[in-house]
């Protein structure tokens, strides 16, 4: 982020809470509808995704990564979704990735040479190789992206901390026009 944006976030900012803007958006911290969504840190879902799912502020938790993804079933990605489940009554669980997701076909390499061109030295890599991290499969991205939802649902509901009987449905969104296909009904599970 330019010192410049940053500026202009706090300028910004300062106003927004001088003129209780922030009033609109009072909410608790528990979600109206119950519910935790994993979905992807695209930019075009921001505000799409909500709308297209009727969903506003307060009404549901929403965790976001790349790709809508749950690599690690120990991560935090995975620990954000049990919170939302044992402490933020949330009832139900979705995982909604997007057509024409970056991470789609994502291979490591590519990656990999960015960061060294960015002054990550081939050293500091085979640290990490040495060390037992499979870096080219932790940077790897997914190459179905319906096969992809149903991982991460299955991870979600197989999960040895995750109650029996808390619904996880898998859905991929189309980040143009809104459209929700469902992948896995979770509640015929």
């Amino acid at each position: 982020m330019s010192a410049s944006l940053l500026k202009d976030i706090l300028e910004f900012n300062q106003k927004f809470v001088e003129d209780r803007e922030y009033e609109k958006y009072e909410t608790t911290k528990f979600p109206k509808k119950r519910m935790v969504i994993l979905t992807c840190m695209d930019t075009r879902l921001l505000e799409l995704l909500p709308k297209a799912m009727n969903v506003s502020n307060g009404d549901v938790k929403l965790v976001k990564n790349a790709g809508a993804l749950v690599s690690h079933p120990f991560g935090s990605i995975m620990r954000s979704i049990l919170i939302a489940v044992y402490e933020l009554q949330a009832e139900e669980v979705m995982v909604i990735a997007h057509y024409d997701c970056g991470m789609s076909g994502l291979k490591a390499e590519p990656v990999i040479e960015s960061m060294k061109e960015r002054g990550i030295t081939q050293e500091t890599i085979d640290t990490l190789i040495y060390s037992g991290i499979d870096i080219k499969q932790w940077l790897h991205g997914f190459d179905n992206v319906s096969e992809s939802v149903e991982h991460s649902v299955g991870i979600i509901k197989n999960h040895p901390l995750m109650p029996e009987g808390v619904p996880v449905h898998g859905l991929v969104i189309d980040p143009k026009t809104g459209k929700l296909d469902l992948v896995v009904d979770g509640s015929l599970a």
